[in-house]
């Protein structure tokens, strides 16, 4: 045993201070030293017949401290720290509360290791320390008492150190901040235990000891240093240092990082936006390529580093954001064929694809398309929008009928080019165009016209036939009856001519031409052509005797002359003398109207 003092002598014989006492310097107010047995006090609650020390929290705000410190212990193994404590009030109630702390060195106070509790009993109470420090250079007790606002009193007295283990500090051993896994005496004096603290982190390092405790008394270690180290996690993202359509490669980035090393690991994990994991990938250099990736798809790569021992893993660092390059598409589009064909449009429809073809989000899709027309290749291209249907079609519009048109699709991202099979459709039929208007010719004659023209320049199909309409329209010769000069001609598609007969001298005919397909006719184109005009015709004589005649008369019976064509404006008669007269008389012709008898 080795005695701090002497039961009570120093308290009775010294001051405080001489027995190596101290008042505390940050605290609220001051303990007192009493010595009832030198001095006996009237007051019945203050303890009679013994020196102690005392603080008396009458007048005190609640929470308000008053500190005691002990001399300095030097004591490397389990002993133990006796002491005896008083608490009394007027009403009975707690009038403060007694802590004791273990400070070694010079540290901070930390926690408790023991406190009072319950009401006022006024009467002394052993408690027993039992204190484990090894290799601390001293070690000191703090007497700590928190006023309650209660008047009372709170007094200590017989502090003694004993160099033996406590006696009761072997029962109801427990922890205090987790649950203790195992014990292990060490000798008659001392024993280990062990406890499991999980779910550290950085900001639980720091010095701790082991309290334990029973009805009577509570054991106390010495500090010992719990240092957590923090996994590592980098404080940037990784770089991006080249991108392809299935890979991309990054640097780690990870020199800076928050937590502790050794970094002893470094892994790559990278998922979609959507969140779902791809993938991680140990990594033993500062560039990585992350490869098998799809294409035009944005990704969160993150880097997470290890240091050693279990849990040494560390969240993932901040992700870089990166998306890959399209992919040339897988193909161009399949199945194409015409749902619907008409004489100037057409339809087609193909086999509808998804991102696994066109391997980028942003694409467009074009119908291309090449015909003839009047003698040079055109080539057209327009854009589908129609792609995301179960069954896409496009209607190409504005096409020439019965023409040869060449179709293919072509499906196209920001990295390349795919093209469908080329399709060939033939337009449907419709009407022709008209017949050349410069190539109607008429060759006229007196009483006929013969009319020729070619078939239009745009057939639009298969010509049929051709018809042909007259008309007489106009004659030189008011006296004709035009109104059946008309009529209709049908003629074959190999026939571009035709002969008009029985037609009138000097008058004009109007002809009008159009082609058919099995669509019907074209426009008409129209021509006119005036047939030549005839001599007039006199009519025959079977009576040539004179109506009457004198010596230098003559009148005859002359019928009027056909005008066939236009009206007869003079009708000449020739006067030939007979033989026996010629030397008397010259010919003589003269111009007549013309009219039934002429006096000559």
């Amino acid at each position: 045993m080795c005695p701090l003092l002497s039961a009570e002598d120093c308290l009775l014989e010294k001051p405080y201070t001489d027995c190596g006492y101290s008042q505390g310097k940050d605290d609220d107010f001051d303990w007192e030293q009493i010595n009832t047995k030198q001095k006996p006090s009237s007051e019945p609650w203050l303890p009679s017949g013994s020196a102690f020390m005392m603080v008396n929290t009458s007048g005190r705000s609640s929470g308000q401290r008053a500190q005691l410190y002990l001399p300095q212990f030097k004591e490397n193994d389990t002993h133990c720290v006796i002491f005896q404590y008083y608490a009394a009030s007027r009403e009975g109630s707690s009038p403060s509360q007694l802590l004791i702390y273990v400070k070694e060195n010079n540290s901070p106070l930390g926690f408790a290791v023991w406190n009072s509790s319950g009401p006022a009993f006024q009467k002394w109470q052993q408690v027993e320390l039992a204190i484990s420090t090894f290799w601390p250079n001293f070690y000191q007790l703090v007497f700590e008492v928190v006023a309650s606002g209660e008047q009372g009193l709170l007094a200590v007295r017989g502090i003694s150190r004993q160099g033996h283990q406590c006696s009761k500090c072997h029962e109801g051993i427990r922890g205090r901040e987790a649950p203790m896994k195992d014990t292990k005496p060490v000798n008659s004096r001392r024993y280990t235990a062990t406890f499991d603290i999980v779910n550290t982190t950085k900001e639980d390092s720091g010095r701790y000891r082991c309290i334990v405790r029973s009805e009577k008394g509570v054991g106390a270690s010495s500090y010992g240093a719990l240092v957590v180290k923090q996994p590592p996690i980098p404080i940037a993202p990784p770089q991006l240092t080249a991108v392809g359509a299935t890979y991309l490669w990054i640097q780690l980035n990870a020199n800076s990082i928050n937590g502790d090393g050794p970094i002893i690991e470094k892994e790559v994990e990278y998922r979609t936006l959507s969140g779902s994991l791809i993938d991680s990938q140990p990594v033993d250099k500062p560039n990585h390529k992350i490869g098998h990736l799809d294409p035009d798809t944005e990704y969160e790569i993150s880097v997470l580093l290890t240091r050693p021992n279990e849990g040494g893993t560390g969240a993932p660092g901040p992700p870089l954001r990166a998306r890959t390059k399209c992919a040339d598409p897988m193909h161009g589009p399949r199945w194409l064929q015409v749902v619907d064909i008409k004489s100037k449009q057409l339809t087609v429809r193909w086999e509808p694809f998804g991102y696994n073809v066109t391997r980028c989000y942003s694409y467009n899709l074009t119908v291309q398309y090449r015909y003839t027309a009047n003698g040079k290749e055109e080539t057209r291209e327009e854009t589908c929008y129609d792609t995301l249907s179960a069954a896409p079609q496009h209607t190409i519009r504005s096409l020439q009928p019965y023409t040869n048109i060449s179709i293919r699709l072509l499906l196209r991202n920001r990295e390349g080019v795919k093209e469908s099979d080329e399709l060939d459709v033939l337009t449907d039929e419709d009407v022709p165009g008209a017949v050349p208007q410069e190539s109607i010719q008429g060759s006229t004659y007196e009483e006929k016209i013969a009319l020729r023209w070619r078939e239009p320049l745009q057939t639009y199909g298969i010509i049929k036939q051709y018809e042909i309409f007259y008309k007489a329209v106009s004659s030189f010769d008011p006296e004709f009856n035009l109104s059946n000069q008309s009529g209709k001609m049908l003629k074959f598609s190999n026939e571009t001519s035709h002969i008009f007969t029985g037609l009138y001298p000097g008058s004009t005919y109007s002809f009008t031409v159009r082609a058919s397909t099995v669509k019907g006719y074209g426009p008409p184109e129209t021509a006119q052509f005036t047939t030549k005009i005839s001599p007039p015709r006199m009519p025959g004589y079977e009576q040539e005797t004179p109506l009457n005649q004198t010596d230098s008369t003559v009148t005859v019976l002359l019928k009027p002359a056909r005008s066939r064509g236009a009206p007869v404006r003079c009708v000449f008669i020739h006067i030939r003398p007979s033989h026996q007269h010629q030397h008397q008389h010259q010919h003589q012709t003269s111009c007549y109207r013309n009219r039934a008898v002429w006096f000559i």
